[in-house]
């Protein structure tokens, strides 16, 4: 006896869960009732109590998973990107919680399933969100349309889907390869105005960006992202608009090794002829010909992989340092003419046969100029021909020169230049060279070949 009465107060328990267990509504049963007598043509009522008739605006949260952006192209200023879309909204009509009683259970959402022709399936009301510098889009339907629509109690509703999309993007090239472009991705209502639909940025993580996205870019490295409004007016109204800034900064490695290494290196080697002498004529041509001719190389090379007709900061290092290599050919010209002048205005004041000292030198009477000075009285006595001074100057001139155009002591030309405006860094090129001539010109201007009426001589050896 004692037996069946342990195994009935076992049992008791079990029982009474037995009668106490909800009643779980599926989840066909809840959309055939909530979609029932709904209208998908018309947005659902807004949360703002104070608009009588239509509750405001409906208020539409945002967020975007950035999976990849790829084929960033400067000719047509456009670039690809693959990101998650997510929309979340509350529609009231959709509300299924009040199924929920005391003997009745519901589940913490449904998922509405969707068709590859979503447009003529659609079941309820969703926001008419558009790309506004979008170029080309798709959905992705393998192996099924990649649509997610969540449906829970109190009526919030989560929209999510997957797209790729070829957007615009407006490219500032004055300073290629030295820029920073700032690419958006600008999401808008198209028929909706702000009385209607009103767009916000999640409040935690607006754009999450796929782990390695930022060093998976080929020629361009990913700083920040950054989220903004960009509502409009037009002439149908004002429409909610939401923004999200791309900062890309270009990979300067590959320019840095292909193009101003070997430029700089090109523009030192030209500077050797300052070094060798004046009548070493076949090979001072050849060594700044020879340079001359290498250089405009590089511009179609660049020209043919980029794609650019106009480089901005590119054409003006390029041009910069054709100029250094270009006046390294006119200082030789230069340098020859002023030897053939110290050779002829020699012969002028030799009125007879000098004699030859054992430096190989001949002896001559030659002046300083009467308010030369003490630097100017040295310089002279050790460079007695006025080509070796210009050789000695231009040693000092085109590397300091040079040098204030890479430490960018001419800001408007220099590789960090910050000019917004092409014809300043021009402005300041000619500004440059000009300086450079004005040093060619005081150089000369100093350092005159004596003449024969000077009032005080000085013996000095001239090399003939």
């Amino acid at each position: 006896l004692l037996r069946p009465l342990l195994l009935l107060v076992s049992l008791l328990p079990a029982l009474a869960r037995g009668q106490t267990k909800k009643n779980k509504l599926k989840e066909q049963e809840i959309i055939q009732k909530v979609l029932t007598n709904y209208d998908w043509r018309v947005r659902p009522r807004g949360q703002n109590s104070s608009w009588p008739d239509t509750g405001g605006p409906v208020v539409v949260t945002v967020n975007i998973y950035l999976r990849s952006i790829s084929k960033i192209d400067d000719v047509n200023m456009e670039y690809s990107a693959q990101f998650t879309f997510r929309e979340e909204w509350r529609d009231a009509r959709l509300a299924f919680d009040r199924f929920a009683d005391d003997n009745t259970e519901v589940p913490p959402f449904l998922v509405l399933a969707t068709s590859e022709h979503s447009d003529l399936s659609q079941q309820i009301w969703m926001p008419d969100t558009f790309f506004q510098n979008e170029k080309e889009a798709r959905r992705h339907l393998i192996d099924k349309p990649n649509v997610l629509i969540r449906i829970h109690p109190d009526g919030s509703i989560l929209y999510s889907v997957r797209l790729s999309l070829v957007l615009s993007c407006l490219m500032s090239l004055e300073y290629y390869p030295l820029d920073r472009q700032t690419c958006l991705i600008d999401l808008a209502s198209y028929a909706y105005t702000t009385d209607d639909i009103k767009y916000i940025w999640k409040v935690v993580n607006p754009v999450q960006l796929k782990e390695g996205l930022k060093q998976s870019l080929p020629s361009f490295d990913l700083q920040d992202v950054k989220t903004d409004y960009c509502t409009s007016k037009t002439n149908t109204g004002e429409y909610s608009c939401l923004r999200t800034k791309m900062i890309l900064r270009r990979e300067f490695s590959y320019y840095l090794l292909q193009l101003y290494i070997p430029s700089f290196m090109l523009v030192i080697v030209s500077w050797v002829s300052f070094w060798l002498d004046k009548d070493s004529v076949p090979a001072r041509v050849t060594l700044v010909c020879r340079n001359a001719h290498c250089f405009p190389e590089f511009g179609h090379q660049f020209e043919a992989a980029s794609g650019l007709l106009h480089k901005g900061a590119i054409d003006v290092w390029i041009g910069v340092c054709l100029a250094f290599i270009f006046g390294a050919l006119l200082e030789f010209a230069l340098v020859n003419y002023a030897a053939r002048k110290d050779m002829t205005c020699t012969n002028q004041r030799l009125m007879k046969q000098l004699p030859t000292d054992a430096s190989g030198y001949r002896q001559l009477h030659a002046t300083l100029p009467p308010r030369s000075s003490f630097c100017c009285r040295i310089f002279v006595r050790r460079y007695k021909e006025r080509s070796k001074r210009i050789d000695v100057v231009s040693r000092l001139v085109f590397p300091i020169g040079y040098a204030c155009f890479n430490g960018n002591p001419c800001p408007s030309v220099s590789i960090a230049c910050v000019n917004p405006s092409a014809f300043q860094c021009y402005t300041g090129l000619c500004i440059c060279i000009n300086h450079t001539l004005y040093l060619f010109h005081t150089a000369l201007s100093l350092f005159p070949i004596p003449s024969p009426k000077a009032h005080t001589p000085t013996h000095l050896s001239l090399s003939l």
